[in-house]
């Protein structure tokens, strides 16, 4: 209603926001330039972590000064922009290589066509994105995101409804809503941080495929008739000429949304040309697109089902309310950051609360029977751009949507499919990452392959499958890499002491290549090893070290550590006590500070210094689960 009041208030009130609107984000970029690095790029990991407070409706997560009048227009007038997918003149430099022009041509046509791409009706995804945009805008990690029915849940919850029903689909939302949520609560969002480029690149390749898959789906039925058929020949054609003036729109005028335009232009020429097209109608039946507070959503009685027989209820839609959970939780995240980037304006969002908000948004869409989403990319950034930098502007998008939804549902069934199938073609192109196919030599080839893997493993299984696959071969490949780096460069002294100086990490991967650096039976009674640089990273590292050790003490030599942590040193001397084989010599002067198994900087004092060397035997049973 806030909305709706913002929209309603006299048009000379709104010229100054609207002038804003075109202008601010670029003063704000040259206002965060001439302050320098904004907090949002300096990411605490500890913080963002540890943060407890989840529900910041209707503000950010730090503290913010009110909004003024103007900013709750300018916000009201961006959720309003983005409803309508807007583009404004601001965005062409918005990160181009996703292609947001393209990708957030309308936010209606989208909103249906998902919701054929997950097999339901088609006012489903306009409900799904009503509610969801407006409970994860105010219950989300940072203002400025919209959310709503999106292309990767729709392709997760597809084989559900294909092969049980769309009567399962609530059910799976709430259980993939209570997951989300539940994640955001233990802290899981941080680790976000941990997926690749080239996972990502592979994720919105392998989804492009298979959302066009979905929409190829749809020639089957006018090709089964031949193709000179006149069912085939109007679906192609205007599918040809929905793509065209897609494409040809922006060129004449940007004051109307391309999409928009083009399924309004083809659906007028179906109409009166009386083509044999296929409707909105024709397929959801006119219930779907009667209208007026009818077509507002409902409490689902799916689950009567889940009362009835709730074992086997949960054993179907757990396997696809996990994967929901899973996508759109990455993407929901990397939209964040992506949004924190661009909005620059020194507030970092929640990983944890946009799990949250996400979660609950979905719970509410499940709940109401809708399909479920996550953030959008292209819609988010535009919203950004547009000024709408608060929470407002994400609920005033649900808003307007959902106004829409009363009063504009008797025209949406009258729209055919092809122009949505043409809408979504053109969607799929945008998605692709096109600049992936020129990295052929530019990057190394463990990457190339890794972005193939995630597609394929997308388009044959899932995308939480192919997200998990690709991080875990990112992860190997560059453990392996690292493993190959450690060396050791020796010299003798004058006083007959040999000195190795390691190079490279030394963690799992390397502790074997470690080991086999030394030549105990050859070296002199007295070495030392000089870790200047080098990094000990993990407990195969210790105990690669002890090992060392234990070799050279068998032949009766002594082997020096030189510039470890000090937690290095004091994992060593509780897992060895004094044993005189191995002589630690701390300089708390010159020893480099890093944790290998305790954040002592959490417990307000530097670690205990190791105790002095004595002449007596290595203990036994002594190991590192008891030092810690």
């Amino acid at each position: 209603m806030l909305a709706l009041a913002v929209v309603l208030a006299p048009a000379a009130a709104l010229r100054a926001p609207i002038t804003q609107l075109k202008q601010g984000p670029r003063r704000a970029l040259r206002r965060a330039a001439a302050a320098g690095p904004p907090a949002s790029r300096a990411e605490d990991l500890v913080a963002n972590a540890g943060d407890l407070r989840l529900f910041t409706p209707l503000g950010p997560r730090k503290p913010a000064a009110p909004l003024d009048g103007d900013a709750l227009a300018a916000n009201a007038l961006s959720g309003f922009a983005v409803s309508l997918a807007m583009i404004p003149e601001g965005n062409k430099n918005i990160q181009d290589d996703f292609n947001i022009r393209e990708f957030a041509r309308a936010m209606i046509p989208e909103a249906v066509a998902f919701a054929f791409v997950a097999g339901v009706s088609p006012i489903v995804g306009l409900q799904t994105t009503a509610v969801l945009g407006f409970v994860a805008a105010a219950f989300g990690g940072r203002g400025g995101m919209t959310s709503g029915a999106s292309g990767a849940c729709a392709v997760v919850v597809a084989g559900l409804v294909r092969e049980h029903g769309a009567g399962y689909l609530p059910g799976c939302v709430v259980l993939a809503g209570f997951a989300q949520a539940f994640l955001g609560l233990v802290g899981a969002g941080k680790f976000i941080r941990m997926v690749p480029h080239p996972v990502m690149l592979g994720f919105v390749n392998g989804l492009a495929v298979v959302m066009l898959s979905a929409q190829l789906t749809h020639f089957r039925a006018p090709l089964a008739l031949g193709l000179r058929s006149p069912e085939f020949l109007t679906m192609a054609g205007l599918t040809a000429a929905t793509m065209a003036l897609v494409t040809v729109v922006p060129r004449v005028t940007r004051r109307v949304p391309p999409s928009l335009a083009a399924v309004a232009a083809v659906t007028l020429a179906t109409r009166i040309l009386h083509l044999p097209a296929t409707t909105l109608v024709d397929l959801a039946g006119p219930a779907a697109f009667a209208g007026g507070v009818g077509v507002l959503p409902a409490l689902s009685p799916t689950f009567a089902v889940l009362a009835l027989a709730p074992w086997s209820f949960l054993c179907t839609v757990a396997p696809y309310a996990a994967t929901m959970a899973v996508v759109g939780i990455v993407e929901s995240l990397l939209t964040m950051q992506l949004v924190d980037g661009l909005a620059d304006d020194g507030t970092r969002g929640s990983t944890r609360q946009e799990c949250v908000g996400q979660g609950l948004g979905n719970l509410a869409s499940g709940l109401l029977g809708g399909q479920g989403g996550c953030a959008l990319i292209g819609q988010s950034l535009i919203n950004v751009q547009s000024g709408g930098t608060s929470r407002l502007s994400g609920m005033a998008m649900a808003a307007f949507l959902a106004l829409g939804l009363v009063f504009g549902a008797p025209l949406l069934g009258g729209v055919p499919v092809a122009s949505l199938v043409g809408v979504m073609l053109l969607v799929c192109k945008s998605t692709f990452a096109w600049s992936s196919l020129r990295l052929w030599g530019r990057v190394p080839r463990v990457d190339l392959f890794v972005v193939a893997l995630v597609s394929l493993v997308t388009v044959c299984r899932d995308l939480a499958q192919a997200v998990g696959a690709g991080v875990v071969v990112s992860a190997l490949a560059f453990a392996w890499e690292q493993s190959k780096r450690i060396r050791a460069d020796a010299a003798v002294g004058g006083d007959g002491r040999k000195t190795y100086a390691l190079r490279g990490p030394l963690f799992f991967g390397s502790s074997t290549a470690f080991r086999e650096l030394f030549a105990p039976s050859d070296d002199p009674t007295d070495v030392v090893l000089d870790f200047s640089g080098s990094r000990v990273l993990d407990h195969s590292a210790l105990e690669a070290i002890n090992d060392v050790a234990a070799r050279y003490a068998a032949l009766g030599k002594t082997l020096r550590l030189r510039r470890l942590s000090p937690d290095c040193y004091q994992l060593l001397a509780a897992r060895n006590g004094a044993w005189s084989a191995l002589v630690l010599e701390a300089d708390a002067d010159s020893d480099p500070i890093y944790e290998v198994a305790v954040d002592y900087s959490k417990k307000g004092a530097a670690p205990p210094k190791p105790p002095k060397p004595t002449t007596r035997d290595r203990p036994t049973g002594a190991g590192f689960g008891e030092a810690g």
